[in-house]
């Protein structure tokens, strides 16, 4: 039985005190940690002090980074390295995201690049996959993302996969209020899931924990998180509410 994991990203919104308060105010409601593994990915300016927070307050919850840099230091102004990160205290790192692929021209190349880095720098990697609207009319969905997982997990060794969650965001459903049905969603987790157990062998594929993201609301978490091979959400603007945040995470409460 895989554990559930809810992620928030907050992307590119809070200050630093801002992204401290949304933590503390998160932290002071009652999540039981037993039933499910809570993590935040704040800004890179916000990501000392949300791990500073954490910490202090003494609960397992994750922090990621939102990105980092292939490269490990050097002639690089603007881009943040995986040590670097590592050191602000996250121990996670969000890769792939439909953001970085559509608007920084993230190649599934580069990507698998920078979850070697990850691993490398003992981070542990959410691994972002996912097709366009455009994909999914044209009926290679499936296709697509099967394509993705292979090249971005390419050389990723039996020893390391473990340290890697899936998150399948359909690109057309982000930002846009559009979900997946629960059954559109599980038929691509399966198939990821089908693929994983091809490169992992089926006890390895087992384990891998596959989230959801993409418009991911209250109202539609249990209906998703009732499905099979769903095992999560990374979740964006709802992250950014306690309200609602906290009803996510304690959706089987």
């Amino acid at each position: 039985m895989r554990k559930p994991y809810i992620y928030g990203n907050w992307k590119m919104n809070l200050s630093a005190a801002e992204s401290a308060d949304l933590i503390s105010s998160l932290l002071a409601i009652k999540i039981d940690f037993n039933k499910v593994d809570v993590g935040v990915a704040p800004d890179f300016c916000s990501l000392k002090k949300v791990a500073e927070t954490v910490h202090a307050m003494d609960y397992p919850v994750s922090v990621a980074a939102q990105n980092i840099s292939v490269e490990e230091k050097g002639a690089f102004t603007g881009e943040v390295s995986a040590a670097m990160v590592a050191s602000a205290g996250a121990d996670t790192v969000i890769l792939g995201h439909s953001e970085r692929r559509t608007i920084y021209g993230e190649t599934d190349k580069v990507i698998n690049e920078k979850v070697k880095t990850a691993l490398r720098n003992k981070l542990d990697v959410i691994l972002c996959v996912g097709e366009t609207l455009e994909e999914r009319e044209g009926g290679v969905a499936v296709e697509r993302v099967i394509y993705q997982v292979g090249l971005c997990l390419q050389d990723i060794k039996m020893d390391r996969i473990d340290r890697v969650t899936l998150a399948y965001e359909p690109v057309w459903a982000i930002v846009t209020g559009k979900t997946a049905t629960p059954a559109d969603a599980e038929e691509i987790h399966g198939k990821i899931r089908d693929h994983l157990s091809k490169m992992y062998g089926p006890v390895v594929a087992k384990k891998v924990r596959i989230l959801y993201g993409g418009s991911v609301k209250p109202d539609n978490i249990s209906a998703l998180m009732m499905r099979e091979n769903i095992d999560g959400a990374l979740v964006g603007g709802a992250s950014l509410d306690v309200a609602s945040f906290v009803k996510l995470i304690n959706f089987n409460g």
